[in-house]
């Protein structure tokens, strides 16, 4: 079997759709891939994602780039692998400014742009952060620095509800520079600016009215709406609360914030129709890694990733394998879903090619997603390279059918009981195992070493690129 992968992948995009649509990235975080309606939780509340399931496409393999928050976060944007430009995990590092994101892209291309929610991607502050691995200075990149002509941005995850109140500090941190920033303004006091309660709603209550500027003026829009929810703090608001009689306390946190999320994609939902602009509207929602507490739920983490194995912080399906949706009513065929995968990474590389716009030649680098216009307009059956991932002591590659694992420190999660043999390298047929409960690299010895040899030139290019040759 021959495995390509698209290392040196050049978007040279030929016209796909004459407008331009408007584009909104919407992103869950910590949401596990069981944690949602349309995925068949039947506990969960979720009405609004699941209308939007049935009026898009449900992506059946949907991938975030990595198996935490802020490396997905910069594959969202520039359609690349974190390993290249230096993001291996969560609060380290910063989007490099030598980076060519969709922001600025679209922003060229007269496209109003905004970030809304959390950012995740460097500091927001030059002198302070509330990560102390984080140096402040070195790592200052705000939206604005980034391609957004408008934002309103948290460094990292708050509580998902009343977050100025000090009792839902993140890690006890009262310091209001570790909450939210609009367009460079740290707002200190929230509840003086209407900021109480839900914070999935704080987060809509400003992306609306950008949305809505944008559509008065007649100009395309670009929105990156990034939830807090379900990250710890996990708090969820009496209303919600409500919902869920007759569970656990943790879980009724857990699901009322995925509920009051839900809510506010049926206020864009319907806003995007009020302002008329639903009909040639990109609307994606994903998350950013499989459901926390790995190896098991824990406290008010009380997600699934099931029938996965894996949660967040693992390379295996669990830690990356994440809800996906695209609504477009003007290009989608409403109820349809696909097999073929996709990742984070693919927004860029989309999105160029529904503009048709080629990146000049001193701008072109490797790139690791591809467009998915084919699976859009329903004529993919497969995807034409394999995905890559790698970090936190695992590496992996995708292909359509089989997953090959190199699992150097040999770790095991405890949900296999020591049972299973240890090994390095693993192999798994997701099409007949999903799950990846069975190794079959000895059945299938040729395919293993030839997609070892494809994840090991894969790496050597990631490693060129974060020493800064792509620049």
């Amino acid at each position: 079997m021959k495995v390509v992968l698209s290392v040196l992948f050049t978007i040279i995009a030929v016209p796909v759709f004459a407008a331009k649509p408007n584009i909104i990235l919407c992103m869950a975080d910590d949401l596990g891939w069981g944690d949602v309606g349309f995925n068949g939780n039947e506990t969960v509340i979720t009405p609004e994602l699941d209308r939007m399931a049935k009026a898009g496409i449900r992506f059946e393999r949907f991938y975030a780039a990595a198996p935490v928050c802020s490396p997905t976060r910069g594959s969202v944007l520039t359609g690349r692998h974190p390993s290249r430009y230096g993001i291996p995990t969560a609060n380290q590092g910063h989007l490099k400014r030598d980076e060519i994101t969709l922001a600025e892209v679209l922003r060229d291309h007269g496209y109003a742009t905004g970030h809304f929610g959390k950012w995740h991607l460097g500091t927001l502050a030059p002198d302070y952060s509330g990560k102390k691995m984080r140096n402040p200075e070195k790592n200052y990149m705000t939206p604005g620095m980034s391609g957004f002509d408008e934002w309103f941005s948290t460094e990292y995850s708050v509580s998902t509800w009343d977050p100025y109140d000090p009792k839902n500090a993140h890690n006890g941190i009262t310091d209001p520079r570790v909450l939210f920033f609009h367009n460079g303004r740290n707002i200190e006091d929230g509840p003086a600016e209407g900021l109480v309660g839900d914070t999935a709603r704080m987060v809509m209550d400003k992306a609306l009215p950008f949305i809505e500027d944008a559509t008065r003026k007649d100009q395309p829009f670009f929105a990156v709406i990034w939830f807090h929810a379900p990250h710890l703090p996990v708090v969820g608001g009496p209303e919600f609360l409500d919902m869920y009689p007759g569970l656990d306390e943790n879980t009724q946190h857990y699901y009322a914030v995925i509920t009051a999320l839900d809510r506010q994609i049926g206020r864009l939902r319907n806003a995007l129709r009020e302002f008329g602009v639903a009909e040639d509207t990109m609307l994606w929602f994903a998350a950013d890694n499989g459901p926390e507490g790995n190896p098991g739920k824990k406290g008010r983490s009380q997600g699934t990733a099931e029938p996965f194995r894996g949660r967040k912080r693992s390379l295996y399906e669990g830690g990356v394998r994440v809800p996906g949706l695209l609504e477009w009513p003007e290009k989608v065929v409403a109820g349809s879903k696909t097999s073929v995968s996709a990742v984070t990474s693919d927004y860029f590389a989309t999105v160029l090619d529904v503009l048709g716009y080629t990146l000049p030649e001193e701008k072109r680098r490797p790139y690791d997603g591809v467009s998915i216009v084919p699976v859009i307009e329903g004529n993919a059956i497969r995807r034409l390279s394999p995905i890559g991932f790698q970090g936190h002591g695992m590496a992996t590659l995708n292909d359509n059918r089989f997953k090959l694992v190199h699992n150097p420190g040999k770790k095991r999660l405890k949900s296999d009981n020591g049972t299973a043999p240890v090994v390095e390298w693993e192999l798994y047929d997701l099409d007949n195992d999903p799950s990846e409960s069975k190794n079959i690299i000895g059945e299938h010895a040729k395919i293993a070493a030839e997609m070892r040899k494809q994840l090991e030139k894969w790496q050597e290019s990631c490693e060129a690129s974060n020493r800064g040759e792509d620049y």
